[in-house]
């Protein structure tokens, strides 16, 4: 049966294709990430900040870092679950939207190397202020929403409230929603754009599209969480009905986007407020699917596979981050921390979640102790990274700044930054870890389509 496991059959054909597609794209932008990644850490080290002094190339490293690290793998990713989830109808929409997302990124990629490429460190998605970057940026935005929109057209949960692989396939439906509504936003922010010029303008942008995207990286986090567990044997012990019932109440605040809209004028004091207060209410609706995602890990801990300590890792990280945004106090690194170990609680679930599809995308299973370790290694080093940022952001370290910009004069501020570096540093290890065994698999001898490891 089709629909007997969270974890659905990837059906033949397009699907399979489009699937394995996207895997390559992401695990492409990881690479490109983690090269910049190494030249971060070391620009904000206590001691090596000096030896390399790259505060000028801080800045635009760190915005194709992010743009790689978070919009392209996060969407790539998600646009794998949209094209396994469905079938092969309006194959030509996703080859396109895959095309699209491809040459976007590697414009995005090469823009920091072409003269005069401004950097604007705005939040959610930032720029290099050059025509070859908003080219690349749009022509991914297009191919991420052509993904979308043949997800939306084409996805179809098999009775979503009777079946477990039908309330997978509503989850993974929801984000495809939620990623529609942020891409509209964003379109909606541009044409409505008040009269300002630089990162001030980008900020107001990105502002509501990029709240609303969270809501789509969380969804997708607790959709690979159940397939997680039940690849461990410890799928949740409820009906099909109630997670699908408490993926759609972790999706109901995406209905607020729109109003957002039709009250307020594109960055007015009410509009920047009300998407702010969404994300601080909006998010805790997660939290009974985040206590069934803990209990299915309880059970199944007896099983020490890649998946086990990624999910484990995952959770810990995501937990972490939301703990950190009740401890933010003024603009300092303790921001970062937050969104840090949110947003790497949501890698480490796409990460253990792509080693039990690799050999159902037809690719090697991920095996061996570099698979088992890796989700400890990064989940480990980007704890202490989140942690060393936090303790730091108490003592007044602020945020965006590089060298001698961040003004470390006390020890304790010395201690936390080098205890971000540290874990950094790991944490690039675990990511390389990652692709290794990723691309190993991806170009060793192919698993039987299908297979489950």
């Amino acid at each position: 049966m089709i629909d007997d496991r969270y974890l659905f059959e990837i059906p033949r054909g397009i699907p399979l294709r489009l699937g394995r597609a996207w895997l390559w794209l992401g695990v492409a932008a990881l690479i490109g990430a983690g090269l910049l990644a190494v030249l971060l850490v070391l620009s904000r080290t206590p001691g090596l900040q000096d030896i390399f002094p790259l505060k000028d190339f801080f800045r635009a490293a760190l915005i194709v870092h992010v743009d790689l690290s978070v919009l392209v793998w996060f969407m790539a990713f998600a646009a794998l679950m949209w094209s396994v989830a469905g079938d092969d109808r309006l194959a030509i929409l996703g080859w396109a939207g895959f095309w699209l997302a491809v040459a976007g990124s590697a414009l995005m990629a090469a823009s920091p190397f072409i003269p005069d490429a401004h950097p604007l460190l705005n939040n959610y998605i930032p720029i290099l202020d050059h025509p070859v970057f908003f080219f690349g940026l749009g022509l991914a935005c297009i191919g991420f929403g052509a993904a979308a929109l043949r997800a939306l057209l084409t996805l179809r949960p098999q009775r979503p409230f009777a079946t477990r692989g039908g309330a997978a396939r509503f989850g993974i439906l929801l984000s495809a929603v939620a990623g529609g509504l942020a891409l509209l936003a964003f379109l909606g922010s541009w044409l409505q754009r008040p009269d300002l010029q630089g990162q001030g303008l980008y900020e107001i942008v990105f502002w509501g599209g990029g709240h609303t995207l969270q809501f789509q990286h969380a969804l997708l986090a607790a959709v690979a969480w159940m397939l997680l567990a039940d690849t461990l044997g410890a799928a949740p012990r409820f009906p099909p009905c109630i997670l699908t019932f408490l993926f759609a109440l972790a999706a109901l605040p995406l209905l607020a986007p729109p109003l957002f809209y039709a009250l307020w004028p594109v960055g007015s004091g009410e509009h920047v407020a009300a998407f702010a207060r969404l994300m601080e209410a909006g998010h805790g609706l997660m939290l009974p699917l985040i206590a069934i995602a803990a209990l299915a890990l309880k059970r199944g801990w007896h099983d020490p596979t890649p998946a086990r300590n990624a999910f484990a890792a995952s959770l810990a990280l995501f937990i972490t981050g939301g703990v950190l945004a009740f401890l933010i106090k003024g603009v300092n690194v303790v921001i970062p921390a937050h969104y840090h170990g949110s947003i790497v609680g949501v890698t480490l679930a796409f990460m253990g979640l792509a080693y039990v599809l690799l050999p159902r995308l037809g690719f090697a299973p991920a095996v061996g102790g570099l698979a088992k370790w890796q989700p400890w290694v990064y989940g480990g080093g980007q704890l202490l990274h989140v942690l060393g940022l936090a303790w730091s952001g108490g003592y007044g370290v602020q945020r965006k700044v590089a060298g001698a910009e961040q003004a470390l004069v006390s020890l304790p501020q010395k201690v936390g930054m080098g205890l971000m570096g540290l874990g950094g540093l790991i944490a690039i290890g675990g990511g390389v870890l990652f692709v290794v065994v990723c691309l190993k698999a991806m170009t060793g001898r192919p698993a039987g389509i299908g297979k489950t490891t």
